[in-house]
């Protein structure tokens, strides 16, 4: 499968007439962009601290 055909809808969205909803959809785009990232970072947050400290006891162990 090649890229264009994989892009063409895409690439026509882009060129065609604006929408005159295009504006609230970037909005809503961009919303659910941000809630996604809050949501990884606070797992990375929290799975990191758990791994330290994981990792942490596994090296106190070792000593």
């Amino acid at each position: 499968m090649s890229a264009f055909i994989l892009l063409h809808p895409w690439i026509m969205s882009r060129f065609s007439e604006p929408d005159e909803d295009r504006g609230a959809s970037l909005i809503e785009y961009a919303l659910l962009l941000t809630l996604i990232a809050m949501v990884v970072i606070t797992a990375v947050t929290a799975l990191g601290e758990t791994t330290s400290t994981s990792f942490s006891d596994a090296a106190s162990r070792l000593d």
